[in-house]
């Protein structure tokens, strides 16, 4: 028979393997994700998949529509950041605007002061890989949502879809305007030009 000093030993030491599996579980998942990183084709066909079985869950079950209702918003907001500059123009006017108004500076300086005077690329303020990371982890977590009854709230989802097409029409149309305003394109598709290739 085990002594009470042997199985205080044995839990003490069941503690301090916590931190040590932990940290292994933790280092195992980096692992994963570094190798997922260079396959981006792959990389959203299983998120598109792992999505279609949250909606095929969804529509199957006839409920948690408040959980899917909370997870399009959250990715209308993912896809918001993903396609707006990390600096964001409308601020950077203003801020010219300002150094015009206060007289500062009546010296020219010999950098580039105008918008036009230099090439600056397209930077964005949520990058490709954390919008995939987040979308696929948000996916997962209302996945699993949907099989606790906790969070299946009963609401008429017939608004809940018009609310969000609506909140989209207006999202996205605000976004174009800031796009055609400030002239920017987020997407790269088409032809590459190289720097420095003979034509």
């Amino acid at each position: 028979m085990m002594s009470s000093s042997e199985a205080t030993g044995e839990t003490s030491a069941s503690l301090q393997n916590i931190p040590a599996t932990y940290a292994r579980i933790k280092r195992q998942y980096q692992q994963l994700l570094d190798r997922v990183t260079p396959h981006t084709l792959y990389r959203w066909v299983g998120t598109t998949v792992t999505i279609a079985l949250f909606e095929l869950r969804i529509v199957y079950t006839q409920g948690w529509y408040i959980v899917c209702y909370a997870h399009a918003i959250y990715l209308l907001n993912l896809l918001l950041a993903f396609l707006q500059p990390k600096f964001d123009p409308s601020l950077e006017d203003d801020l010219m605007a300002d150094e015009l108004e206060g007289g500062e500076g009546d010296e020219p300086s010999p950098l580039p002061s105008a918008r036009d005077d230099e090439f600056r690329p397209f930077v964005r303020r949520l990058p490709e890989w954390q919008f995939w990371l987040s979308t696929t982890r948000a996916t997962l977590v209302s996945f699993f949502m949907t099989f606790s009854s906790v969070f299946d709230v009963p609401v008429y989802w017939p608004i809940l879809v018009l609310y969000f097409c609506v909140l989209l029409v207006l999202t996205m149309r605000r976004q174009l305007q800031h796009m055609i305003k400030y002239r920017y394109v987020p997407f790269d598709w088409g032809r590459k030009t190289r720097y420095g290739a003979s034509k």
